[in-house]
């Protein structure tokens, strides 16, 4: 299932019960003109043998974009998420790289880790900046080399993979402190995506709650209820500090609280307006062009009070 524009898919809809990915992770939009801009560049890269960094915030789906750039290449091996911040230090090699039978007590058979199960496709590092310096070494030595060797072995195993890393820091601020690797950020810096916040691309903003409220309703069995003009103006306005996974949880309740066939700004939990300052400034400008010299004095001196309660 999916919603069409232009031609080409905005949101797709995957089998629920079939994808292991969460509700979010399966929500493709790209409406909004910087997003467009986004897929452009995203495709591009995708056909090209570099590495990629993703940079945004948490929560924007940068997961999302991996896993697009992948499909969009021409690798016929597995996409192989891992988050960096899970990966435990005493055995980061051997997760990463794998290991040889009898390597560790009780390991009567080897395992090629995350690298060799990616093989022929795409490894997705999330949080890159998480891994500890000597893994960062080792990471750059297998994808300039080739190859990997795995715990206990004693000769390299040849690989194929494309890094697809994600990141919302700044890795430069890391590499100044010392705490990422330079090299390792020079190779990445080959292929780069900036996922922009939730908030700059406000055009994406109802296409995706439209989505997380079609495969919620589906989920739970209930109506798809439409999301009133009102609700819609509180959505855009909102300033999403959590990004895309905030909206979810915010339809998600939204459906379970609504009544009747509207959900209102009510059923959201978010202000009713989250207007800011400048623009009921700009607003009451552009309608007292035509007030007189005392009029302006008076709006002024109530902007100033009010400027100072927000």
């Amino acid at each position: 299932m999916s919603f069409e524009t232009f031609g080409q898919p905005l949101l797709t809809f995957p089998d629920a019960e079939k994808s292991p990915l969460s509700i979010r992770a399966k929500a493709l939009v790209f409406v909004d003109p910087r997003s467009r801009q986004l897929r452009e560049d995203l495709e591009q890269l995708a056909t090209r043998s570099v590495s990629v960094l993703i940079r945004g915030e948490t929560g924007t789906g940068k997961e999302l974009l991996a896993r697009h750039i992948h499909r969009a290449s021409d690798r016929g091996g597995l996409f192989v998420s891992v988050n960096c911040g899970a990966i435990r230090p005493t055995y980061a090699d051997a997760e990463l790289f794998g290991y040889a039978a009898g390597s560790y007590s009780g390991s009567a058979s080897s395992r090629a880790g995350w690298f060799g199960s990616a093989n022929g496709g795409t490894l997705y590092l999330d949080e890159i900046g998480d891994l500890p310096l000597p893994i960062q070494i080792k990471l750059l030595a297998a994808l300039e080399n080739h190859e990997v060797t795995r715990v206990g072995a004693h000769q390299p195993s040849p690989v194929d993979v494309r890094l697809v890393a994600a990141t919302s820091i700044d890795l430069a601020q890391a590499v100044a402190a010392g705490k990422f690797h330079e090299r390792l950020y020079h190779y990445l810096s080959e292929g780069q995506l900036e996922l922009p916040a939730l908030r700059e691309r406000t055009g994406d903003i109802l296409s995706l709650a439209e989505y997380f409220l079609g495969i919620y309703s589906q989920r739970l069995d209930l109506p798809v209820p439409l999301i009133s003009e009102a609700a819609q103006q509180v959505l855009e306005r909102h300033s999403w500090p959590g990004n895309t996974r905030e909206l979810e949880n915010i339809i998600h309740f939204a459906l379970l609280v609504s009544t009747g066939e509207e959900i209102l700004p009510e059923h959201l939990n978010l202000p009713a307006s989250s207007i800011s300052f400048s623009e009921i400034e700009q607003h009451i400008v552009l309608t007292s062009k035509n007030a007189t010299a005392a009029e302006k004095t008076a709006l002024k001196q109530w902007l100033e009070r009010l400027s100072q309660t927000l």
